[in-house]
């Protein structure tokens, strides 16, 4: 059996650029919906955009590897060879990096490509990629 689905809820400014931006720039397949949220099929996984315009964004951030990471963040691990094709599909859409596409921990196990950006609402997203998926934990 594959990993289970996680499930994440989160707040957003705007349903309709949440649907724009997950559905429409990330690609990922929406749910069910009401007038207050929207689910969406995030690489496998349940997200859902709760309208919710006061308690969006981040803003505290920490250094790792010579980045400054937001620390509220959420993102999937891909595979290396798919990590390309959704940065082409995010530079298409003219998604806007926080911090650009880059290796972190280069030599090391946790060796990784990784991306990281906001949503319309300033929910900070990472994309990562390992070179070798079976030292995602590696110490």
């Amino acid at each position: 059996m594959g990993i289970a689905p996680f499930h994440l809820a989160f707040p957003v400014r705007d349903l309709a650029e949440a649907r724009a931006f997950y559905g429409g720039a990330l690609g990922c397949p929406e749910g069910r919906s009401s007038d207050e949220w929207i689910d969406f099929d995030f690489f496998g996984h349940q997200v859902v955009a709760h309208l919710c315009p006061e308690e969006a964004g981040g803003g505290a951030t920490n250094e790792v590897d010579g980045h400054a990471v937001p620390v509220r963040h959420f993102g999937v691990v891909l595979s290396w060879d798919e990590f390309p094709r959704v940065e082409a599909r995010l530079r298409e859409a003219g998604v806007a990096f926080l911090i650009e596409p880059c290796i972190r921990f280069k030599g090391k196990p946790g060796e990784q490509k990784t991306m990281f950006l906001l949503d319309p609402s300033g929910n900070a997203l990472e994309f990562k990629a390992m070179r070798d998926p079976a030292r995602l934990f590696a110490r």
